[in-house]
């Protein structure tokens, strides 16, 4: 069901890929847009997650928690990478996660666009594509490629940005890709080292969250907790550069 989910969800949103959006966004807050391209991929996810499911809680983006007492919570955003979207970059995805009893048991990413398809199921590995994938193997952190996100926040922007002005200082290769599911993706499935996200909502990282950790990576907060729904920021990358990127997110 997250499977036919993402994929309805990805053909509505190429459908008007094409079309002028950026003067129909609006504001959320003061640092996020919505387009109704979001809310009608939602429409299509949550309809066939509350078809199948009737008693799971569901957590969305857009349509917030429908505060169902279950065992089973869906955390969904229907469009991650709102912005790209809207200036039609094809860096965009769905991200859907179940939980049980709390814990990251599915996690599914798709780039309709760039036709990347990332399933993670605990203890049963990651895969694109349907072909297995790890995180990389690189221990050198200055050969390592990072990427950033941050939440909406005033304080969560300002240590995105102090983290960046620090690694663009030092030499680091670093960027912000505008879609941490797919930047989570992106960590494992090798492509690059790490993501940080000071400020993180579960929507947008609990799926990818599982697809690291099953791609043999590792995801925690800036303390180096074990990431969860609680978590207010989250560190991912390939478990060999970890212990040196969380030496400078403590004293952020």
């Amino acid at each position: 069901i997250a499977i036919v989910a993402a994929k309805q969800a990805g053909k509505y949103l190429l459908k008007n890929f094409q079309h002028d959006r950026r003067a129909k966004a609006f504001f959320k807050s003061k640092h996020e847009i919505a387009t109704a391209a979001d809310l009608g991929a939602e429409k299509i996810i949550l309809g066939l997650i509350k078809k199948n499911f009737p008693d799971h809680e569901i957590l969305s983006e857009e349509a917030g928690d429908n505060r169902q007492k279950s065992d089973y919570l869906w955390v969904v955003d229907p469009l991650d990478g709102t912005t790209n979207y809207s200036m039609q970059n094809p860096l965009f995805c769905i991200s859907i996660a179940l939980f049980y009893k709390n814990e990251i048991i599915l996690g599914v990413i798709y780039a309709p666009a760039m036709k990347e398809l990332y399933i993670a199921e605990k203890s049963r590995g990651a895969t694109l594509n349907g072909k297995r994938i790890h995180v990389s193997q690189t221990n050198d952190i200055h050969k390592s490629l990072i990427t950033f996100c941050h939440g909406h926040r005033t304080n969560d922007i300002k240590r995105a940005a102090k983290s960046y002005v620090y690694f663009k200082l030092k030499g680091f290769d670093t960027r912000q890709l505008g879609s941490a599911a797919l930047e989570l993706g992106f960590v494992a499935s090798g492509r690059t080292e790490s993501i940080m996200i000071p400020g993180a909502h579960p929507w947008d990282v609990a799926a990818g969250v599982l697809l690291v950790r099953e791609a043999h990576g590792k995801v925690t907060d800036y303390k180096n907790q074990e990431w969860n729904l609680k978590s207010k920021d989250m560190l991912a990358s390939n478990g060999k550069i970890h212990k040196k990127l969380l030496k400078f997110l403590k004293n952020i």
